[in-house]
Parts: structure tokens; sequence; C-alpha cells
């Protein structure tokens, strides 16, 4: 599985973007998507994630912000980021695993098989 991660940039604080990822290769109808991000100097983190079945996961930092959305037609999944703050800038990466991830787990990054190759979101200040 290949994935391609796209829409990072440069948005002044307030603003907003919308990162896409698309899965291709040996892909199936069951999978869990999420997206993790990495800040200079600082561990990978959570940020949302998403199974097929259409249940969605955040991370405190950015629920009632961020929505991730999925459509499996095309196998891609999407991160609307709203009202950015400067503490959102990192490199934002995707990842794919085939199958479901238990709930406990959608959060970590150990289960998710696939990654893409990363975005750079940077919120100016």
């Amino acid at each position: 599985v290949q994935l391609q991660a796209s829409g990072g940039g440069l948005v002044q604080a307030g603003g907003f973007l919308r990162l896409s990822c698309a899965a291709s290769g040996r892909t199936f109808n069951g999978y869990t998507m999420a997206w993790f991000r990495q800040a200079p100097g600082k561990e990978r983190e959570f940020v949302s994630s998403i199974r097929s079945s259409g249940g969605t996961y955040y991370a405190d930092s950015v629920k009632g912000r961020f929505t991730m959305s999925r459509d499996n037609a095309e196998n891609t999944v999407s991160l609307q980021m709203n009202s950015l703050k400067p503490e959102d800038t990192a490199v934002y990466y995707c990842a794919y695993r085939n199958g479901r991830i238990i709930t406990s787990q959608v959060s970590q990054p150990g289960p998710y098989e696939y990654w893409g190759q990363g975005t750079l979101v940077t919120v100016s200040s």
C-alpha cells in the first residue's frame, strides 16, 4: 500500500487547511486510517483516525477544530483543519492499516502498517 499525502502549507493563526491522503495498491474494504504529526524536537503524536465504517477519533488538542472524513470509493481520507494555532505546526503523516484497530489502540502508531511521506503544515502567529 502506498500513501500520498498532500495539502500542507503556510497559514496564519486562525486560518484553515485541508489535508488529503490517497491510498493505492493492495487496499481492502475494511481499514483504519489516521493522521499523526511530529513537530521539531518532539515525538510523533496522534491527531485523528477513521475506520472504513466511519467511526472517528480525535486527540483532545484538535477536537472541535479538526474533522476527518473518508471517501471509500476513492480510497482517500481528508483532514479539515480549522482555527489553526501555531502549536499545530508539524509534519503531518497519514497512516493505514488493513482491517480494524481496536479503539484503545487507534492512537498508537504501532498498529499502523503503512505510512505516507508527510506534509508540512506551518501556522504563523
